[in-house]
């Protein structure tokens, strides 16, 4: 169903009724439009200097955006590749729906060449751990974010880049992603509260990296002890890369923490909702 500017018009003066059922009316009719008419309702938003109606396209579009936003996950989710950029991406649209992947895209090219500028592919791996550690903690200066580590925008890949602050799962994405770039054998490990990397491959001894501090690189000794200190029995998962989808996985369940730490509990809420998409048999444990 279409209409054209003046009746969209018409129907968004009507926001302001004083009659809620007129109001919900209106809102069903709009959202029934679906997710194309964001952009008017943007412009309306711009030029209408009512602060009830404003907050009410606000609502209308968040909703649309948020179904336009299930959609995309649900498709990532059934992509053969689910690209960990663009699952990224999508977890960070949530709160900035504009942002552009090719943005971000750009940003990390960026990054990797101000560490392939300093890199030498015939060095052990330890010494190209080091190299890369130097590039991004020292050159670029990203660093964990202690002081907010529980603001949502540590799970927001836009944001950690230009801020140069992150949480341990978020940092360690940017180092996996320029490491692989580099064509290291370097991924993600799935560890009980701290995500961190290793480098695996058939020729050098496994070893581990802390992203969240500056690349200490670390033992499979290590974590068994701090499995232990955890009171928790080993498992497999411990030790070994996990899948693009674990981490987005991850990454939402961090979202959802720390929305509730800053008490926004339907955005909290909302997020268990996207996380229900991608999760299999409705895992929701943090």
């Amino acid at each position: 169903m279409s209409m054209n500017d003046t009746e969209l018009k018409a129907l968004v003066s009507l926001l302001d009724d004083e009659d809620t059922q007129i109001v919900s009316h209106v809102e069903e009719k709009i959202l029934s439009l679906g997710t194309t008419i964001i952009p008017f309702l943007e412009e309306e938003w711009e030029s209408n200097f009512n602060p009830t109606v404003q907050r009410r396209i606000e609502e209308i579009i968040h909703v649309l955006q948020f179904e336009l936003l299930k959609e995309r996950v649900r498709q990532w989710y059934s992509t053969e590749e689910q690209d960990l950029l663009t699952g990224m991406w999508l977890v960070a649209t949530y709160q900035y729906p504009d942002i552009e992947l090719i943005k971000l895209k750009q940003d990390l090219e960026q990054i990797y060449y101000e560490t392939w500028l300093d890199f030498k592919p015939d060095l052990f791996p330890f010494d190209q751990v080091k190299i890369i550690n130097g590039a991004l903690f020292n050159k670029l200066k990203f660093a964990a974010n202690t002081k907010n580590f529980h603001s949502p925008g540590n799970s927001m890949l836009n944001v950690v880049l230009e801020t140069k602050r992150g949480n341990p799962i978020t940092l360690c994405i940017i180092y996996m992603m320029v490491a692989q770039k580099l064509k290291l054998p370097v991924y993600g490990v799935n560890l009980p509260n701290l995500f961190v990397l290793t480098y695996k491959d058939n020729k050098h001894p496994q070893f581990y990296i802390n992203a969240f501090n500056k690349g200490l690189i670390f033992s499979k000794q290590d974590i068994e002890n701090y499995i232990n200190e955890l009171h928790l029995t080993p498992q497999a998962s411990y030790y070994e890369p996990c899948s693009n989808l674990e981490i987005i996985r991850r990454v939402f369940r961090n979202l959802i923490m720390s929305f509730d730490k800053m008490g926004e509990h339907a955005k909290a809420e909302e997020v268990k909702e996207l996380l229900l998409i991608i999760a299999d048999g409705g895992d929701l444990g943090v």
